[in-house]
Protein backbone atom coordinates (compact mmCIF):
# COMPACT_ATOMS: atom_id res chain seq x y z
CA UNK A 1 0.00 0.00 0.00
CA UNK A 2 1.83 3.11 -1.46
CA UNK A 3 2.16 5.87 1.65
CA UNK A 4 1.92 8.74 -1.21
CA UNK A 5 -1.08 11.32 -1.47
CA UNK A 6 -1.93 11.19 -5.54
CA UNK A 7 -2.13 14.48 -7.09
CA UNK A 8 -4.98 15.16 -8.14
CA UNK A 9 -5.02 17.98 -9.51
CA UNK A 10 -2.52 17.14 -12.12
CA UNK A 11 -4.36 13.70 -13.36
CA UNK A 12 -7.69 15.47 -13.69
CA UNK A 13 -6.16 17.78 -15.86
CA UNK A 14 -4.94 15.30 -18.32
CA UNK A 15 -7.93 13.37 -17.78
CA UNK A 16 -9.89 16.54 -18.92
CA UNK A 17 -7.84 17.13 -21.79
CA UNK A 18 -8.04 12.78 -22.43
CA UNK A 19 -4.58 12.53 -22.74
CA UNK A 20 -2.64 9.08 -22.03
CA UNK A 21 0.07 9.13 -19.73
CA UNK A 22 2.45 8.82 -22.73
CA UNK A 23 0.64 10.89 -24.79
CA UNK A 24 1.28 14.14 -21.79
CA UNK A 25 4.59 12.94 -21.94
CA UNK A 26 5.37 13.48 -25.57
CA UNK A 27 3.49 16.72 -24.96
CA UNK A 28 6.17 17.91 -22.52
CA UNK A 29 9.14 16.98 -24.85
CA UNK A 30 7.63 19.03 -27.63
CA UNK A 31 6.98 22.46 -25.35
CA UNK A 32 9.95 25.16 -26.55
CA UNK A 33 11.53 24.03 -22.76
CA UNK A 34 11.48 20.31 -24.09
CA UNK A 35 12.96 21.00 -27.19
CA UNK A 36 15.85 23.25 -25.49
CA UNK A 37 16.54 21.50 -22.53
CA UNK A 38 16.01 18.03 -24.87
CA UNK A 39 13.68 16.61 -22.08
CA UNK A 40 13.49 13.27 -21.97
CA UNK A 41 9.83 13.11 -20.12
CA UNK A 42 7.73 9.51 -20.18
CA UNK A 43 5.04 7.75 -19.25
CA UNK A 44 6.69 6.65 -15.44
CA UNK A 45 7.64 9.95 -14.64
CA UNK A 46 4.01 11.06 -15.30
CA UNK A 47 3.04 8.16 -13.14
CA UNK A 48 5.57 9.23 -10.47
CA UNK A 49 3.97 12.81 -10.74
CA UNK A 50 0.37 11.83 -10.14
CA UNK A 51 1.19 9.36 -7.73
CA UNK A 52 2.62 12.05 -5.26
CA UNK A 53 5.69 10.14 -5.06
CA UNK A 54 7.58 13.59 -6.78
CA UNK A 55 6.09 16.22 -5.13
CA UNK A 56 7.80 19.08 -6.97
CA UNK A 57 9.47 18.24 -10.35
CA UNK A 58 13.01 19.68 -11.71
CA UNK A 59 12.52 23.29 -12.76
CA UNK A 60 13.19 22.38 -16.70
CA UNK A 61 9.60 20.10 -16.21
CA UNK A 62 8.09 22.66 -14.18
CA UNK A 63 8.65 25.16 -16.52
CA UNK A 64 7.30 22.75 -19.59
CA UNK A 65 4.35 21.65 -17.51
CA UNK A 66 3.38 25.27 -17.33
CA UNK A 67 3.97 25.59 -21.06
CA UNK A 68 2.02 23.11 -21.90
CA UNK A 69 -0.36 23.41 -19.46
CA UNK A 70 -1.01 27.46 -19.20
CA UNK A 71 -0.83 26.80 -15.53
CA UNK A 72 1.75 27.38 -12.58
CA UNK A 73 3.04 24.29 -10.75
CA UNK A 74 1.11 24.58 -7.41
CA UNK A 75 -2.16 24.67 -9.56
CA UNK A 76 -1.07 21.40 -10.97
CA UNK A 77 -1.03 20.27 -7.27
CA UNK A 78 2.96 20.69 -7.21
CA UNK A 79 4.40 21.93 -3.80
CA UNK A 80 7.69 22.76 -3.19
CA UNK A 81 7.55 21.56 0.45
CA UNK A 82 9.05 17.99 0.40
CA UNK A 83 8.06 17.50 4.40
CA UNK A 84 6.66 13.79 5.43
CA UNK A 85 3.43 15.81 4.90
CA UNK A 86 3.29 14.74 1.72
CA UNK A 87 3.05 11.08 2.84
CA UNK A 88 -0.17 9.91 3.91
CA UNK A 89 -0.77 9.90 7.30
CA UNK A 90 -1.15 7.09 9.41
CA UNK A 91 -3.70 7.49 12.19
CA UNK A 92 -2.74 6.53 15.79
CA UNK A 93 -6.32 4.81 15.86
CA UNK A 94 -6.26 2.68 12.38
CA UNK A 95 -9.78 1.97 11.41
CA UNK A 96 -10.46 -1.43 12.65
CA UNK A 97 -9.51 -0.37 16.52
CA UNK A 98 -11.58 2.80 16.17
CA UNK A 99 -15.09 1.04 17.88
CA UNK A 100 -12.76 -1.04 20.71
CA UNK A 101 -11.52 2.89 21.57
CA UNK A 102 -14.79 4.58 21.08
CA UNK A 103 -15.71 2.14 24.02
CA UNK A 104 -12.04 2.24 26.05
CA UNK A 105 -13.56 6.18 25.90
CA UNK A 106 -16.08 6.15 27.69
CA UNK A 107 -15.44 4.01 30.05
CA UNK A 108 -12.14 6.61 31.03
CA UNK A 109 -14.06 9.17 30.40
CA UNK A 110 -16.75 7.98 32.70
CA UNK A 111 -18.78 9.38 29.95
CA UNK A 112 -21.77 7.20 30.42
CA UNK A 113 -22.43 8.48 33.99
CA UNK A 114 -22.65 11.76 33.10
CA UNK A 115 -24.53 11.62 29.92
CA UNK A 116 -26.69 9.44 32.89
CA UNK A 117 -26.88 12.54 35.15
CA UNK A 118 -27.47 15.12 32.27
CA UNK A 119 -23.70 16.59 33.26
CA UNK A 120 -22.88 18.61 30.40
CA UNK A 121 -20.05 19.90 32.15
CA UNK A 122 -16.07 20.37 30.99
CA UNK A 123 -14.78 18.20 28.45
CA UNK A 124 -17.68 16.19 28.28
CA UNK A 125 -18.75 17.84 24.75
CA UNK A 126 -15.52 17.16 23.62
CA UNK A 127 -15.70 13.45 24.45
CA UNK A 128 -18.72 12.90 22.70
CA UNK A 129 -17.10 15.04 19.65
CA UNK A 130 -14.13 12.41 19.99
CA UNK A 131 -16.62 9.30 20.27
CA UNK A 132 -18.24 10.26 17.37
CA UNK A 133 -15.28 11.12 15.33
CA UNK A 134 -14.29 7.26 16.60
CA UNK A 135 -17.44 6.25 15.17
CA UNK A 136 -16.99 7.89 11.85
CA UNK A 137 -13.60 6.60 11.40
CA UNK A 138 -14.83 3.10 12.13
CA UNK A 139 -17.10 3.15 8.92
CA UNK A 140 -14.79 1.73 6.63
CA UNK A 141 -14.32 -1.50 8.08
CA UNK A 142 -16.74 -2.51 11.04
CA UNK A 143 -19.66 -4.29 9.69
CA UNK A 144 -23.05 -2.16 8.81
CA UNK A 145 -25.18 -3.47 11.82
CA UNK A 146 -22.24 -3.67 13.93
CA UNK A 147 -21.91 -0.22 13.51
CA UNK A 148 -25.44 0.32 13.34
CA UNK A 149 -26.44 -1.17 16.77
CA UNK A 150 -23.31 0.85 18.62
CA UNK A 151 -24.31 4.31 16.85
CA UNK A 152 -27.67 3.67 18.09
CA UNK A 153 -27.11 2.92 21.35
CA UNK A 154 -24.88 6.42 21.70
CA UNK A 155 -27.71 8.17 20.02
CA UNK A 156 -30.18 7.36 22.74
CA UNK A 157 -27.45 8.06 25.51
CA UNK A 158 -27.16 11.73 24.04
CA UNK A 159 -30.42 12.28 22.76
CA UNK A 160 -31.93 13.09 26.00
CA UNK A 161 -29.20 15.61 26.73
CA UNK A 162 -30.77 17.89 24.38
CA UNK A 163 -33.97 18.05 26.58
CA UNK A 164 -31.49 19.10 29.35
CA UNK A 165 -30.49 22.58 30.70
CA UNK A 166 -27.73 24.05 28.18
CA UNK A 167 -26.54 26.88 27.93
CA UNK A 168 -26.87 28.24 23.97
CA UNK A 169 -23.10 27.33 23.02
CA UNK A 170 -23.55 23.80 24.59
CA UNK A 171 -27.28 23.66 22.49
CA UNK A 172 -25.92 24.20 19.19
CA UNK A 173 -22.17 21.85 20.51
CA UNK A 174 -24.64 19.27 21.16
CA UNK A 175 -26.78 19.34 17.75
CA UNK A 176 -24.33 18.85 16.22
CA UNK A 177 -22.33 16.08 17.38
CA UNK A 178 -25.93 14.64 17.70
CA UNK A 179 -26.29 16.11 13.78
CA UNK A 180 -23.08 13.55 12.54
CA UNK A 181 -23.99 10.47 14.35
CA UNK A 182 -27.25 10.80 12.95
CA UNK A 183 -25.84 11.15 9.74
CA UNK A 184 -23.18 8.24 10.25
CA UNK A 185 -26.48 6.10 11.23
CA UNK A 186 -28.28 6.87 7.88
CA UNK A 187 -24.68 5.76 6.21
CA UNK A 188 -25.09 2.20 7.84
CA UNK A 189 -29.19 1.93 7.26
CA UNK A 190 -28.30 2.43 3.14
CA UNK A 191 -25.72 0.11 3.85
CA UNK A 192 -27.86 -2.55 5.51
CA UNK A 193 -30.95 -1.75 2.85
CA UNK A 194 -32.64 0.29 5.26
CA UNK A 195 -34.05 2.81 3.09
CA UNK A 196 -36.57 4.57 4.85
CA UNK A 197 -34.53 4.53 8.28
CA UNK A 198 -31.50 5.72 5.94
CA UNK A 199 -33.75 8.77 4.56
CA UNK A 200 -35.31 9.49 7.77
CA UNK A 201 -32.12 9.89 9.52
CA UNK A 202 -30.82 12.04 6.75
CA UNK A 203 -33.53 14.63 7.00
CA UNK A 204 -32.96 14.79 10.55
CA UNK A 205 -29.18 15.30 10.07
CA UNK A 206 -30.09 18.14 7.65
CA UNK A 207 -32.51 19.23 9.89
CA UNK A 208 -30.02 19.97 12.82
CA UNK A 209 -27.83 21.33 10.41
CA UNK A 210 -30.38 23.95 9.32
CA UNK A 211 -30.87 24.64 12.97
CA UNK A 212 -27.23 25.68 13.50
CA UNK A 213 -26.17 26.51 10.41
CA UNK A 214 -24.38 24.43 10.07
CA UNK A 215 -23.19 24.03 6.12
CA UNK A 216 -21.03 21.12 6.06
CA UNK A 217 -23.47 19.48 7.83
CA UNK A 218 -26.20 20.48 5.35
CA UNK A 219 -23.80 19.90 2.57
CA UNK A 220 -23.50 15.79 3.63
CA UNK A 221 -27.24 15.64 3.88
CA UNK A 222 -27.76 16.51 0.55
CA UNK A 223 -24.85 14.52 -0.55
CA UNK A 224 -26.81 11.35 0.92
CA UNK A 225 -29.74 12.21 -0.94
CA UNK A 226 -27.70 12.35 -4.29
CA UNK A 227 -25.65 8.83 -3.44
CA UNK A 228 -29.98 7.49 -2.34
CA UNK A 229 -30.38 8.72 -6.21
CA UNK A 230 -27.30 6.98 -7.83
CA UNK A 231 -27.98 3.58 -6.64
CA UNK A 232 -32.02 3.73 -7.18
CA UNK A 233 -30.82 5.15 -11.10
CA UNK A 234 -32.30 8.70 -10.17
CA UNK A 235 -29.57 10.16 -11.99
CA UNK A 236 -31.06 13.47 -12.90
CA UNK A 237 -31.92 13.71 -9.02
CA UNK A 238 -28.03 13.11 -8.67
CA UNK A 239 -26.56 15.99 -10.11
CA UNK A 240 -29.85 18.32 -8.51
CA UNK A 241 -28.98 17.32 -5.29
CA UNK A 242 -25.41 17.22 -5.67
CA UNK A 243 -25.50 20.89 -6.88
CA UNK A 244 -27.91 22.02 -3.66
CA UNK A 245 -25.29 20.58 -1.10
CA UNK A 246 -22.80 22.56 -2.51
CA UNK A 247 -24.51 25.66 -2.19
CA UNK A 248 -24.55 25.56 1.25
CA UNK A 249 -21.60 23.21 1.88
CA UNK A 250 -18.76 25.74 2.04
CA UNK A 251 -14.91 24.80 0.90
CA UNK A 252 -14.83 21.91 2.97
CA UNK A 253 -14.62 17.61 2.34
CA UNK A 254 -18.48 17.70 2.21
CA UNK A 255 -18.21 20.58 -1.32
CA UNK A 256 -15.40 17.87 -2.84
CA UNK A 257 -17.87 14.64 -2.02
CA UNK A 258 -20.72 16.31 -3.65
CA UNK A 259 -19.12 17.90 -6.59
CA UNK A 260 -17.54 14.14 -7.50
CA UNK A 261 -20.80 12.96 -6.94
CA UNK A 262 -22.65 15.37 -9.74
CA UNK A 263 -19.75 13.96 -11.86
CA UNK A 264 -20.72 10.02 -10.85
CA UNK A 265 -23.86 11.59 -11.96
CA UNK A 266 -23.15 13.00 -14.93
CA UNK A 267 -21.41 10.23 -16.02
CA UNK A 268 -24.32 7.92 -15.73
CA UNK A 269 -26.16 10.24 -18.02
CA UNK A 270 -22.96 10.07 -20.58
CA UNK A 271 -22.34 13.49 -20.23
CA UNK A 272 -18.53 13.20 -20.58
CA UNK A 273 -17.75 16.46 -20.74
CA UNK A 274 -19.34 17.86 -17.74
CA UNK A 275 -18.45 14.99 -15.78
CA UNK A 276 -14.65 15.71 -16.90
CA UNK A 277 -15.07 19.13 -15.43
CA UNK A 278 -16.43 18.19 -11.92
CA UNK A 279 -13.60 15.80 -11.58
CA UNK A 280 -11.57 18.71 -12.32
CA UNK A 281 -13.40 20.75 -10.13
CA UNK A 282 -13.73 18.56 -6.98
CA UNK A 283 -9.58 18.33 -7.43
CA UNK A 284 -9.13 22.27 -7.61
CA UNK A 285 -11.28 22.41 -4.06
CA UNK A 286 -9.44 19.25 -2.71
CA UNK A 287 -6.26 20.65 -3.26
CA UNK A 288 -6.93 23.77 -1.26
CA UNK A 289 -7.93 21.66 1.98
CA UNK A 290 -5.19 20.73 4.32
CA UNK A 291 -4.40 17.30 4.63
CA UNK A 292 -6.69 15.71 6.56
CA UNK A 293 -5.45 14.33 10.24
CA UNK A 294 -7.85 11.07 10.17
CA UNK A 295 -8.45 10.14 5.92
CA UNK A 296 -10.20 6.92 7.40
CA UNK A 297 -12.93 9.40 8.51
CA UNK A 298 -16.09 9.29 6.52
CA UNK A 299 -17.23 12.24 7.02
CA UNK A 300 -13.69 13.38 4.98
CA UNK A 301 -12.83 13.69 1.77
CA UNK A 302 -8.87 12.14 1.33
CA UNK A 303 -7.24 12.29 -1.67
CA UNK A 304 -7.14 8.59 -2.79
CA UNK A 305 -10.69 8.64 -2.66
CA UNK A 306 -10.40 11.10 -5.54
CA UNK A 307 -8.91 7.93 -7.83
CA UNK A 308 -11.92 5.74 -6.84
CA UNK A 309 -14.39 7.43 -8.16
CA UNK A 310 -12.73 8.57 -11.02
CA UNK A 311 -12.23 5.14 -11.26
CA UNK A 312 -16.08 4.52 -11.27
CA UNK A 313 -16.99 7.63 -13.50
CA UNK A 314 -15.07 6.25 -16.50
CA UNK A 315 -16.45 3.27 -16.51
CA UNK A 316 -19.61 4.11 -16.94
CA UNK A 317 -18.52 6.70 -19.82
CA UNK A 318 -17.07 3.00 -21.18
CA UNK A 319 -13.52 4.58 -21.29
CA UNK A 320 -11.69 1.53 -20.69
CA UNK A 321 -8.19 2.36 -20.36
CA UNK A 322 -8.96 5.42 -18.72
CA UNK A 323 -11.39 3.37 -15.90
CA UNK A 324 -8.47 0.18 -15.57
CA UNK A 325 -6.05 2.82 -14.80
CA UNK A 326 -7.85 4.41 -11.86
CA UNK A 327 -9.63 1.10 -10.73
CA UNK A 328 -5.94 -0.79 -10.20
CA UNK A 329 -4.07 2.52 -8.84
CA UNK A 330 -7.47 2.20 -6.29
CA UNK A 331 -6.89 -1.42 -5.37
CA UNK A 332 -3.22 -0.74 -4.98
CA UNK A 333 -3.46 2.26 -2.55
CA UNK A 334 -5.83 0.65 -0.22
CA UNK A 335 -4.06 -3.17 -0.51
CA UNK A 336 -1.59 -3.59 3.00
CA UNK A 337 1.35 -5.98 1.71
CA UNK A 338 -0.66 -8.50 4.46
CA UNK A 339 -3.54 -8.17 1.59
CA UNK A 340 -5.85 -6.89 3.67
CA UNK A 341 -7.38 -3.34 3.00
CA UNK A 342 -8.12 -0.24 4.78
CA UNK A 343 -10.86 0.25 2.11
CA UNK A 344 -12.83 -2.83 1.63
CA UNK A 345 -15.69 -1.15 -0.25
CA UNK A 346 -13.78 0.71 -2.36
CA UNK A 347 -12.03 -2.12 -3.17
CA UNK A 348 -14.36 -4.19 -4.21
CA UNK A 349 -16.23 -1.63 -6.48
CA UNK A 350 -12.60 -1.03 -8.30
CA UNK A 351 -13.01 -5.12 -8.87
CA UNK A 352 -16.27 -4.52 -10.53
CA UNK A 353 -14.99 -1.62 -12.59
CA UNK A 354 -12.27 -3.77 -13.55
CA UNK A 355 -14.53 -6.91 -13.84
CA UNK A 356 -16.93 -4.81 -16.40
CA UNK A 357 -13.59 -3.54 -18.65
CA UNK A 358 -12.25 -6.95 -19.01
CA UNK A 359 -15.81 -8.19 -19.68
CA UNK A 360 -16.74 -5.60 -22.53
CA UNK A 361 -12.80 -6.67 -23.85
CA UNK A 362 -13.63 -10.28 -24.12
CA UNK A 363 -11.55 -11.63 -20.97
CA UNK A 364 -14.98 -13.06 -19.52
CA UNK A 365 -12.55 -15.34 -16.98
CA UNK A 366 -10.53 -12.28 -15.92
CA UNK A 367 -14.16 -10.51 -15.53
CA UNK A 368 -16.13 -13.44 -12.91
CA UNK A 369 -12.36 -13.49 -10.81
CA UNK A 370 -12.86 -9.52 -11.04
CA UNK A 371 -16.93 -9.65 -9.79
CA UNK A 372 -16.42 -12.76 -7.27
CA UNK A 373 -14.01 -10.83 -5.34
CA UNK A 374 -16.13 -7.52 -4.44
CA UNK A 375 -18.58 -10.60 -3.12
CA UNK A 376 -15.52 -11.88 -1.23
CA UNK A 377 -14.69 -8.47 0.82
CA UNK A 378 -16.48 -8.68 4.57
CA UNK A 379 -17.41 -5.01 5.37
CA UNK A 380 -19.50 -4.57 2.42
CA UNK A 381 -22.28 -1.96 1.63
CA UNK A 382 -24.89 -4.63 0.47
CA UNK A 383 -27.07 -1.75 -1.33
CA UNK A 384 -23.88 -0.48 -3.53
CA UNK A 385 -22.64 -3.96 -3.90
CA UNK A 386 -25.92 -5.50 -5.39
CA UNK A 387 -26.25 -2.13 -7.74
CA UNK A 388 -22.69 -1.93 -8.85
CA UNK A 389 -22.70 -6.56 -9.27
CA UNK A 390 -25.89 -5.31 -11.13
CA UNK A 391 -24.02 -3.42 -14.13
CA UNK A 392 -21.48 -6.05 -14.39
CA UNK A 393 -24.27 -8.59 -14.68
CA UNK A 394 -25.99 -6.86 -17.06
CA UNK A 395 -22.16 -6.75 -19.23
CA UNK A 396 -21.92 -10.72 -18.87
CA UNK A 397 -25.24 -11.24 -19.67
CA UNK A 398 -25.45 -9.70 -22.76
CA UNK A 399 -22.17 -10.79 -24.12
CA UNK A 400 -21.88 -14.06 -22.16
CA UNK A 401 -25.49 -15.19 -21.46
CA UNK A 402 -25.08 -19.27 -22.00
CA UNK A 403 -21.56 -19.16 -20.33
CA UNK A 404 -20.84 -21.71 -17.33
CA UNK A 405 -18.64 -18.67 -15.90
CA UNK A 406 -21.60 -15.85 -16.31
CA UNK A 407 -24.35 -17.71 -15.18
CA UNK A 408 -22.32 -18.75 -11.76
CA UNK A 409 -22.25 -15.01 -11.66
CA UNK A 410 -25.75 -14.79 -11.62
CA UNK A 411 -26.60 -16.56 -9.41
CA UNK A 412 -24.05 -14.92 -6.94
CA UNK A 413 -25.99 -11.96 -7.95
CA UNK A 414 -29.20 -13.21 -7.47
CA UNK A 415 -28.22 -13.90 -3.77
CA UNK A 416 -26.75 -10.59 -2.94
CA UNK A 417 -30.38 -9.43 -4.24
CA UNK A 418 -32.26 -11.52 -2.34
CA UNK A 419 -30.07 -10.72 0.69
CA UNK A 420 -30.29 -7.00 0.40
CA UNK A 421 -34.48 -7.68 -0.54
CA UNK A 422 -34.58 -9.55 2.80
CA UNK A 423 -32.23 -7.98 5.06
CA UNK A 424 -30.47 -10.41 5.22
CA UNK A 425 -26.81 -9.90 4.76
CA UNK A 426 -25.91 -13.18 6.23
CA UNK A 427 -27.18 -15.09 3.11
CA UNK A 428 -23.74 -13.97 1.29
CA UNK A 429 -21.54 -15.16 3.94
Amino acid sequence: MPDYIPNVRLRAWRNENRLTRADMADRINATPVGIAERLTCDEERVRRWEAGEVRWPRTPYRLALTQLTGMEPEALGFSPNRQTASRLIEAQVIPMHALKAEAELYGTMELAQQLQASDVGTGTLEALAEAVDLLCRAYPVVPAGTLRDRTQKRLAQINHLLAGRLTLDQHRELLVITGWLTALLGCVHYDLGEREEAETARRTAFEMGRQVGHGELMGWAHEMSAWFALVEGRYEDVVTAARMGQSVAGTSSAMVQLTLQEARGLARIGDRREADRALTRGADVLGSLPIPEHPDHHFVFDHSKWVFYAATCYTWLADDDRAEEHARETIQMHTRADGTSNAPMRVADAHIDLGIVHARRGDLDAAVDHGMAAFDIERRSLTDLVNRAGDLNRVLQHHYRREALAVEFHERFLTARRALANRRPDLLD
